[in-house]
């Protein structure tokens, strides 16, 4: 199981007070069986149209399921949120799989029935968690801080950004505020490696000292800017202290030293690489799927064949082809896909083919997305006479020899999953076994559905359950990366059962071939 740090943030917010700025709250709620369900909710920032929230939302991640989210920002008056509609902000909608495969999600806000409010945004940008795996754990305190009260002494907190290439900069963390008291030390916290420094340990990083106002009007009492590598070389040294600087002060105040230091107590570092490392760090998820068209499973005119276009509900191939491809749609940037197929006679001679483009274009074989696959599959039927035999080898290492081209960037960019569609056992079984072998060497995982009602008790030979798959001549695959089901399991099942099943090993495949290769996550 994996988690997912969501970290949001607001622009341009509607102003619903009068005699203030909107005290604006964030809930986060999760579609389950149709239903919304409220997960959690943000704390609540005084007066303030673009809020960064300190409130990081942890929500569970799987790869092969589509998980809908829904943020809603309200107004908060002190009672029960969404009571009354003139303290909804606007909400928005998105999955977990399209924040953590951008990272970075800024959407326009809307109000009931559809309605944009105003020039409002919301920004949701996802690092990933697994326990105590890629975290680092950080404690600081600070020593004789400026005094900016009058009656007693600050209430400091500590905030600490971390600087991006675009200029912009990310809360990473807030400390607790600590009440009347000039040397705090402020509780040990953990971040993310992702989240504090973007995988990028030269990445500067400011951290502010503030005394907290009620009112959400905090002074400023001080500054300063460090690297997560300067942190873990002072760590080292002993010499983990930086002046807490006030540029006013500095420019006005001839002898101004500081006001006041900051010390980091203690640093511990947790490095593990998970697929969410790897999705973060820009690696795409192609998405390949191959069509069996084979004589076998029946003329498509006729509503007993497994290809029969039904206009009220769809056949088998498409159910599976979009149960699949909807999950991998949200990891592929330009949402195009490989769509293939074999065992028919295509025009214009109308020779066998075991890896044609259903898209009958032989230079491009991508349609735009899972839609454009089923339109080609639709549009391709007429035009094709199924014959056979049903062969499976040559597609798959059409696929592997793009693989092989992308492995030797030497980098986790592309990792391909090539879903195979067909209605009986393979005829080129030892060929196929040999292609499996060869292809486990590379970034790619295989997925076969059956689809029908044949005898599939071979084909559970190439998913290697039962044992470790080995080519005609004896050698093992390096990495188990078939997986079979019969569509026939899943007929009375939600679509998403099937995806479930089928894409459940997909994200420890991706990580077991990176792993091997040793190629770290992009960043």
């Amino acid at each position: 199981l994996a988690k997912v740090e969501l970290r949001v943030s607001c622009k341009h917010l509607l102003d619903r007070d009068t005699l203030n700025k909107s005290d604006p709250c964030v809930l986060l709620l999760m579609q389950t069986q149709g239903q919304w369900t409220e997960v959690d909710r943000s704390e609540v920032i005084k007066s303030n149209l673009n809020p960064v929230f300190a409130k990081i939302f942890t929500v569970d991640y799987y790869f092969e399921e589509v998980q809908k989210l829904r943020f809603e920002v309200y107004d908060s008056h002190g009672h029960d949120l969404g009571t009354h509609d003139d303290d909804f902000l606007g909400g928005m909608e998105c999955t977990v799989g399209q924040i953590v495969a951008q990272k970075r999600v800024t959407k326009p806000l809307f109000l009931k029935y559809g309605k944009f409010a105003g020039k409002s945004t919301i920004t949701v940008i996802s690092e990933e968690i697994s326990g105590n795996n890629g975290y680092v754990e950080l404690a600081f305190r600070a020593k004789k801080l400026d005094d900016k009260d009058l009656f007693s002494k600050s209430d400091p907190f500590l905030e600490i950004y971390r600087l991006d290439a675009d200029g912009g900069e990310q809360l990473v963390y807030r400390t607790e505020v600590v009440k009347n008291n000039l040397s705090p030390i402020w509780e040990p916290f953990k971040v993310s490696l992702n989240s504090l420094c973007s995988c990028d340990e030269k990445r500067k990083l400011r951290c502010v000292v503030w005394d907290y106002d009620s009112r959400g009007k905090h002074d400023f009492i001080g500054e300063f800017f460090t690297t997560f590598e300067e942190m873990q070389k002072a760590m080292g040294e002993n010499k983990v202290q930086w002046d807490c600087v006030n540029p006013k002060y500095k420019i006005k105040k001839r002898n101004y030293k500081n006001s006041g230091v900051v010390v980091l107590l203690d640093l511990k570092i947790h490095r593990v690489y998970s697929f969410l490392d790897y999705i973060m760090g820009g690696c795409q998820i192609h998405f390949t799927v191959a069509i069996d068209f084979t004589a076998s499973n029946g003329d498509p005119r006729n509503s007993c064949s497994l290809h029969y276009i039904n206009p009220y509900q769809p056949n088998e191939y498409l159910k599976a082809l979009v149960a699949v491809g909807e999950i991998c749609q949200d990891y592929d940037s330009d949402k195009k896909f490989s769509a293939l197929g074999f065992g028919a006679r295509i025009p214009p001679k109308y020779e066998v083919s075991h890896d044609f483009a259903i898209n009958f274009n032989p230079d491009n074989d991508e349609c735009e997305g899972i839609q454009g696959v089923v339109e080609s599959y639709q549009s391709c039927l007429p035009k094709i006479q199924l014959y056979g035999p049903t062969n499976v080898a040559p597609i798959i290492s059409k696929v592997a020899r793009v693989a092989a081209d992308e492995e030797r960037t030497k980098e986790a960019s592309q990792y391909f999953i090539l879903l195979i569609l067909t209605d009986g056992v393979v005829t080129d079984m030892a060929d196929t076994r040999e292609a499996i072998v060869r292809a486990s060497y590379l970034p790619m995982s295989i997925i076969i559905v059956g689809v029908g009602n044949a005898d599939f008790t071979d084909m559970q030979i190439l998913d290697g359950d039962d044992g470790v798959l080995r080519s005609p001549k004896g050698e093992p695959v390096l990495r188990d990366i078939v997986q079979f089901v019969p569509f026939r399991d899943f007929k009375n099942a939600s679509p998403t059962a099937l995806a479930k099943c089928v894409l459940a090993e997909v994200p420890k495949q991706v990580v077991e071939y990176y792993s091997y290769k040793a190629f770290p996550p992009r960043c």
